[in-house]
Formats: structure tokens, sequence, C-alpha cells
């Protein structure tokens, strides 16, 4: 005594987005009423139903049920041919499990989904897209692109040429659209284009679809009617809109400012130059007329009457003496410093020097440069730098004296100079204090675990004069 179960057909087809039936009989041959629980198992089991999934039978009794196959049409219900079972599994005596099997063929169908990124370029002689195409078929797809364009102003190159594609699989191909001649002036040029994305064609010159290498159908039918024979529907071929602006090498406001300069050349030759060299002649005359002296009685080399002579240096008869005489200037080296002391001449260097402080989130620290013993550091320039956007405080101090108090929210990069240097003597610091409020965040985008400034002083350092 067993458990015997048959399939009605022991092969069936079915199309992706249809519906396939069969029959199961399910005989109890046992000499007990028996319940059977009915279970589709396989590749085909996701979307096979059985109705109704649950029998009782009587001694000797059979009972026919529906078996119903209804694959999506999606890359999931792949094309090929895939066993079927149905476990027929008796309550009462699950040791008499049976399988009847079948083999179930899917029928391949094929849809692309595909887009051009961006739609349109400006170039002065090429543009260059991207086009990502998707599967959507449930069968292995050789994908190409085709350009064309109305007339023949541009010329087309695609990367790689064909592109193979398992079902669901998405991909890139990379399309050049290249001018054939520049546009030297004038206004740009637009030239539209359509990119198709199809099947690859077949060695007998048809695509998947049966199509001659004109896109025609054994029909007569355009790329959107062409159809297989195992996939009556039509093999949808996207067709892309792109659109290339080619730009001129010299735009057209240049000709105009080009015509505007060469008439000021001409206004300025014809016009301006010759009134600007008569009033220079004019001038240089007057100023020559000038600088002829005028003859005046040579003076008498002593006083009548047996006066004093006129005393040599300029000095008149009445003690007085000459605008600027007894007069003293001070030379190159004559400036003298501030508190720090006296800077020897002619020992000045250019110096700079950098204060790098990192301060802890919440904290305080303090950056320091000292001048060197013996020296005189004349500050002219101080750089500095918040390269993080970090929150917070900046103090600047030159020996004694507070240069700046600045927040380090409100600044990325400040510079100071000054015409007067600031004077910092031996053994004197140049101090940066920077108290972290918080962490910025630098270029490359993660927020800073510190606080990080720099400051940058540069000057003169010379040589201090030891003594009086």
């Amino acid at each position: 005594m067993t458990t015997s179960a048959e399939l009605g057909l022991s092969a069936l087809t079915v199309a992706p987005g249809g519906v396939a039936t069969t029959t199961l009989t399910v005989r109890n041959d046992l000499d007990i009423v028996e319940a059977y629980t009915l279970e589709a198992v396989g590749d085909c089991a996701a979307w096979t139903t059985i109705e109704p999934a649950r029998v009782s039978l009587f001694p000797g009794t059979s009972e026919t049920v529906t078996v119903r196959l209804a694959p999506p049409r999606s890359p999931s219900a792949r094309a090929g041919d895939f066993p079927l079972g149905i476990r027929v599994l008796p309550t009462e005596r699950p040791e008499l499990v049976t399988v009847p099997e079948t083999t179930v063929t899917v029928t391949p169908f094929h849809e692309l989904q595909a887009a051009l990124a961006p739609r349109r370029r400006r170039g002065w002689l090429r543009g260059r897209y991207r086009g990502s195409v998707r599967n959507l078929g449930n069968a292995p797809a050789t994908v190409v692109l085709t350009p064309g364009q109305a007339g023949e102003d541009l010329r087309f190159r695609v990367t790689p040429e064909r592109l193979r594609l398992e079902p669901g699989e998405s991909g890139e191909l990379r399309v050049q659209a290249r001018a054939r001649k520049l546009i030297w002036f004038g206004k740009p040029a637009s030239w539209p284009f359509e990119v198709t994305v199809g099947p690859e064609q077949g060695a007998d010159g048809k695509g998947a679809g049966g199509k001659d290498a004109n896109g025609q159908g054994p029909d007569g039918k355009g790329p959107g009617g062409d159809t297989t024979a195992a996939d009556p529907t039509p093999v949808q071929r996207p067709v892309l809109e792109g659109e290339f602006v080619q730009l001129p090498i010299f735009p057209w406001w240049l000709l105009a400012l080009l015509a505007a300069l060469i008439a000021l050349l001409l206004a300025w030759f014809a016009l301006v130059r010759p009134a600007v060299r008569s009033s220079a002649k004019q001038a240089a005359e007057k100023a020559v007329a000038q600088q002829i002296p005028t003859p005046t009685p040579a003076p008498a080399a002593a006083a009548p009457d047996g006066g004093a002579p006129t005393p040599p240096g300029g000095a008149s008869p009445g003690g007085q003496t000459k605008p600027g005489a007894g007069q003293s200037t001070s030379g190159p080296g004559g400036r003298t410093t501030g508190p720090g002391g006296l800077a020897v001449p002619g020992t000045g260097q250019q110096s700079s020097a950098t204060i790098d402080v990192q301060t802890a989130n919440a904290a305080a620290a303090v950056g320091s440069y000292q001048v060197p013993h013996g020296k005189v550091f004349d500050i002219t320039d101080i750089v500095a730098a918040n390269f993080q956007g970090d929150q917070g405080l900046l103090t600047i101090t030159a020996g004694n004296q507070t240069i700046t108090t600045i927040a380090l929210e409100t600044f990325r990069n400040q510079d100071y100079h000054w015409v007067t240097p600031i004077q910092v003597s031996e053994d004197q610091t140049v101090t940066a204090s920077v108290t972290c409020e918080s962490p910025g965040t630098p270029a490359s985008g993660k927020q800073a675990a510190t606080c990080h400034e720099l400051l940058n002083i540069s000057g003169t350092l010379s040589d201090l004069r030891q003594g009086n």
C-alpha cells in the first residue's frame, strides 16, 4: 500500500508575465482515510501555486488539483529549462511521501533600461557623455550604443564598443561627440543627436529581435516592433537624446573689444598724441627760459672804510646764518631703537619664524618664539592661519605688548603689516595663546580632534649694540 501522484504534463512552457497550468492527480491506495499536503519544490517553487494545497481522500479514491505557474516578467525568472517537483506528503503516513516531477521551460524576453548623462555638454571641439544600461530581461544580452545625428557635423565614438550584461546587471559605456571643425568667431552652435540602445546584431545581420542591419524585422517593422519567436512581445530599443553645444574659440564680444581698442589707438595717434607733444614742447621751452641766470654785479672783496670782510660760510654781518646752516642729518644707520637698545647698522637680515599651537578641546595652550641673545627683532608682518575653522580665542603678544586678541571663528587667514616695525629685544618672546572652544573641520571633511593654529612672524633680525 502506498500513495501515488501523477502530473498531467511531462513538460510545459511558460512566458514571463504569463500563466501556464497543469494537473496533479493524487490517489489514496491505503486502507485508511488520509490527508495530503501538496507543496511545490525546485527553482520554480517561488511562482508556482497549487489549488487546493491540501486534500483528504478515502481509501481507494483519488482527486485532481490544479498546478498554476506564473513567472514574473523580471530578471529573477531566468530563461531556460528548470525541474518542478510537487511534494505529496501524507499526514498519517509521512514516510510514504512522493514527489512527481516535470520540466518547465521559461521563454526569454529582452528589455533594456538606459540613460544618458549629462544630456547637454558645452565645449570647443568635443563633449563626453556617460551611457548607463541595465538588463531588465531574463536572458544575457550584449548591448551596443548607436549614436546618430541628422547632419554630418558630429563624429561619435563609443567605449567599449559592446557590453555584455547578465539579467538584472547594469553597466556603463562612454560616448564622445566630436565636431568636425572649430568655430573661431561667432555664436555657439547647437548639435542635437540621438543614441539608440539595443542588443548586438547577430552573425546573420539580425539582432535579438530578428532585425536586419537596417533595423527592420521580417514584417517590415522598425526598431520598436521587432519580436522573437520565443518572446512575441516587441524588443524595446531605448532612444536617448543628447546635445552638444559647440563654443567659438573667440567670443563675439572679443571682436567688439578689439574694434574699440583699434579705434582708441587711431584716435590717440591722430588727435591726442600731437596735442600732448605740443604741450610738452611748450613746457620744456618755458623751463629752459627760467633756468637762464640774470647778470648781477660782482660782490666787493672788502668793506669800505676798513670794514671787516664778509665772513666765509654764508654768515651775514648781523651774525645770522643761512637757512639749513649748522643743521645735521642722520645717515642710514642713525635710527635709534626703543627700550630694547640700539641696533648695529648694516647687520639686519630678513628673518621669519613659525609658531605652531595645537590645543585640546575646551583647553588652552601657548606657543612662543624667543629672540636670540644679542639680537633685536623688528617685526613687520604677522600671518595667522586657522585652516581648520576652529572656534575659540587667539591672543598675540610681543614682549610685554599685546598686539591683538581675535576670535578664531571670524577668520581662516589673517595678516598684519606695519610700516613702523614692532621691536622685540633679546631674550623676549613673541607668543600665540589659543583657547580652544570647538575644533573645526578641515578640507578632508572629518572634524578634527584638536584645535590647530599657525602663526608666522617676519621682519629684520639685527645685532644688538653693547655698551654706550
